[in-house]
């Protein structure tokens, strides 16, 4: 597969091109992200589906400038694909050929099925979600997928889209009585196994609600992809988008971009999840555009990732720690001292994947600096850690990153995610045990390491002197009274185990 791929997605109502970055086998980002809302399906859905010359206009102008994109990226591998407004519409061999011969894009018109398929690949491989039911509400369908235990069980098209819908009923100022009652109709043919508590919204209409939602509850962290929120709390909220007006809609947090059609997308959201008994909502930032990348890097991986494999995390360990050679150590160190902890300690013991997740990242703000590299460490986090982690796990991740030698979690981040991390208790011991790894692996110069816990004392085993951690270890904040003592060389035990 090439190093770089361009994906193109025709929509209804927006075109986009995104390219992606390879830096290893399953290591990837995203370079580059372009949008124009072409809304190639206005009025066609009141003229027999056929494609107006003012929306081939604009779907014509913006793919000439993806085009463009595309050569300056220096990208050979390109991947357009259109959905619902070409798929229905009589005229659209005449746009597809028109694209080939004046752009050399080549169109894939896909179905309503492959839609909703490649939307489930890319949430059950981006986002950490087993189980659920992906919504991808669109400007002439919404595609849903079922997903249990991480695999695709089902896959269904709904007639329904934002743009079908206002052209439908707003623009002829029908009543929104009307609009309910189609939709109603087209899910009587959704199958019965469509149900479930959790829905994962996929799509411009499910971002925009969300981001409004975000920006109404003053969520601390900027990052739509893999926001939650329960809908009982916001049914009102939602439902009062639907009733505003026009010029209402400047109240409720929406970007004005989403003005047009935010209305008519509330609606058929609303009225789809309370079909399907839907009571939290699960915001994804990716969709039919990483369907279709996935579906080529992981052909030969039944389209899913390895176990214990993160794209996010080896492409920031590709790019800022290629060379990781004490990785391998660092886990063993921190998993010895964890289960010596929770033997003897009580703390919330949930969090042992994400602590070693950050031992991979502890050195990845060296790259950029030495000095202060703890905060660049957790700003590479913050940013760059988008695919497979909760908000929750992502947040504890660059905590212990920021953390210093000292193992202190500054108070300025215990206040801005409170609601996002767990106890200070907890995020004391996970600090200690974060940074005392780090400790001995920087100063054991390969040495073997061993722990006992015995008469509140930690003792620290070495088959090598350890004498600059000696004093380092004296920094460092302990979660609760013991004492730490080193013993190297001719003082070991028989007994001990090392590592």
């Amino acid at each position: 597969m090439a190093k770089r791929t361009a994906i193109i997605d025709i929509g209804s109502n927006s075109a986009r091109l995104v390219i992606f970055e390879r830096s290893s086998r399953f290591g990837f980002r995203l370079i580059c992200e372009q949008k124009s809302k072409v809304r190639i399906g206005e009025g066609a859905y009141s003229n027999n589906g056929y494609l107006q010359p003012i929306g081939i206009k604009r779907a014509f102008l913006a793919l000439s400038a993806f085009a463009q994109t595309i050569q300056k990226f220096s990208t050979n591998n390109v991947i357009c694909v259109a959905t619902s407004a070409l798929r229905d519409a009589p005229n659209a061999k005449e746009f597809i050929s028109l694209i080939k011969n004046e752009l050399g894009i080549q169109i894939k018109i896909i179905d309503g099925k492959q839609e909703a398929l490649y939307g489930g690949i890319a949430v059950a491989n981006l986002l950490p979600c087993e189980n659920g039911i992906t919504l991808d509400i669109g400007g002439g369908s919404s595609d849903l997928t079922l997903i249990k235990n991480g695999k695709i069980i089902d896959t269904y098209s709904l007639n329904i889209g934002t743009v079908r819908i206002k052209e439908l009923f707003f623009d002829n100022n029908r009543p929104i009585d009307d609009a309910k009652e189609f939709i109603k109709n087209e899910l009587f043919s959704l199958p019965d196994n469509f149900k479930h508590d959790l829905v994962i919204g996929i799509g411009g209409t499910t971002r925009a609600i969300a981001d409004a939602i975000m920006q109404e509850s003053m969520y601390p962290i900027n990052k739509l992809h893999g926001f939650v929120y329960d809908l009982e709390t916001y049914q009102e909220y939602l439902e009062n988008i639907t009733k505003s007006s026009a010029k209402g809609l400047k109240y409720f947090a929406l970007k004005k971009d989403r003005y047009d059609t935010i209305r008519e997308g509330t609606i058929i959201f609303l009225e789809i999840i309370a079909h399907m008994q839907t009571k939290i909502i699960m915001t994804s930032g990716v969709g039919v555009r990483e369907g279709v990348f996935l579906t080529r890097l992981l052909k030969n991986n039944n389209f899913i990732f390895p176990k214990d494999t993160n794209p996010s995390l080896q492409n920031i360990l590709d790019r800022f720690d290629p060379s990781s050679k004490t990785l391998q150590l660092k886990k063993q160190v921190a998993k010895k001292l964890y289960d010596l902890c929770i033997e003897h300690f009580e703390f919330e013991t949930e969090y042992k994947n994400e602590l070693l997740s950050a031992l991979s990242l502890s050195d990845i703000g060296k790259n950029l600096n030495i000095y202060k590299a703890n905060r660049h460490s957790f700003y590479i986090a913050l940013q760059e850690l988008n695919y497979g982690f909760t908000h929750k796990q992502m947040i504890f991740i660059a905590t212990l990153l920021r953390a210093g030698k000292s193992a202190k979690i500054k108070k300025s981040l215990y206040k801005k995610y409170n609601d996002l991390l767990p106890s200070k208790k907890t995020m004391k011991w996970y600090s200690f045990i974060f940074i005392l790894s780090l400790l001995i692996i920087e100063y054991s110069h390969e040495a073997k390491i061993g722990f006992t816990y015995d008469n509140q004392t930690l003792t620290i085993y070495s088959d090598k002197p350890l004498y600059l951690i000696k004093e380092a270890i004296k920094e460092i904040r302990k979660p609760t009274s013991f004492a730490i003592i080193i013993k190297d060389t001719q003082h070991i035990p028989s007994q001990i185990s090392f590592i």
